[in-house]
């Protein structure tokens, strides 16, 4: 059942020109900023030669393309999860949902994952780029391969933060500004914590950027992680409470 409702969500997404048009720009953006890195490297190729141990196509052009993807799905990401509760509730199709025979772990994993499906399809189109630089040069396979995890987990979280933002509310637009919201103060409340000793230690944990930065420098953290998945699935959790309270009070 759970592969059925991620199903459905992931066709309903591109049965609309939403996910098209997202897939669209997103890519013609992250082209631009890989032509970008491109040329800078090509730039400073003759300088690096004088380096110890100069930075190379990983570090200069792979990396940087990643930690933009990240940027830009931390952006799109309200416009691609405030429907998936939200568009229900405000359909009142909901309802029909809660009268069918699954659960509410069911629904939200179903959703969850259909979500998840179409994130990671834009993520593999954009690793086509970097890919792409294989045909004249070479890539560090152990940084890439870091980078490419520490987006994956961070696009997890993303989608479960938005899911969660969905189930508040009944008007799509509302659970958009939400997660925007949420996304936001996750990703600066990084600067709050600057200066602040102890207190301003525990501030910077809670920064959803901090910790995807260590992944694209290649440095693999199990407490990143850690904060990825714990909150990917308090999210989660929490939403399948919110929905078994919506079908108590029905």
């Amino acid at each position: 059942m759970i592969r059925t409702i991620a199903w459905r969500e992931l066709r309903s997404l591109f049965l609309s020109p939403l996910a098209f048009v997202i897939l669209g720009i997103s890519q013609i953006i992250l082209a631009r900023l890989f032509l970008g890195h491109v040329n800078l490297f090509l730039m400073i190729q003759t300088r690096l030669v004088s380096i110890p141990n100069p930075p190379g196509l990983t570090t200069l052009v792979a990396a940087p393309l990643l930690g933009n993807a990240g940027v830009l799905l931390l952006l799109i990401t309200p416009l691609i999860t405030m429907r998936l509760i939200a568009d229900e509730r405000h359909n009142k199709t909901l309802t029909l949902l809660y009268s069918a025979p699954i659960s509410m772990t069911e629904i939200v994993l179903g959703k969850y994952l259909g979500i998840l499906s179409f994130f990671f399809i834009l993520v593999a189109l954009s690793l086509a780029m970097p890919l792409s630089l294989l045909m004249g040069g070479q890539l560090d396979w152990g940084m890439f391969g870091c980078g490419v995890l520490g987006l994956l987990l961070f696009t997890s979280t993303l989608a479960a933060v938005g899911l969660l933002v969905s189930t508040l509310t009944k008007y799509p637009a509302v659970a958009a500004m939400g997660t925007f919201g949420v996304l936001f103060l996750l990703w600066v409340i990084d600067y709050a914590g600057h200066g602040r000793g102890p207190g301003g230690l525990i501030v910077a944990y809670l920064s959803i950027v901090n910790h995807f930065e260590p992944f694209l420098r290649g440095f693999f953290n199990t407490s990143n992680v850690v904060y990825y998945v714990v909150l990917s699935i308090t999210c989660l959790v929490l939403s399948i409470r919110r929905l078994d309270a919506d079908r108590v009070g029905t």
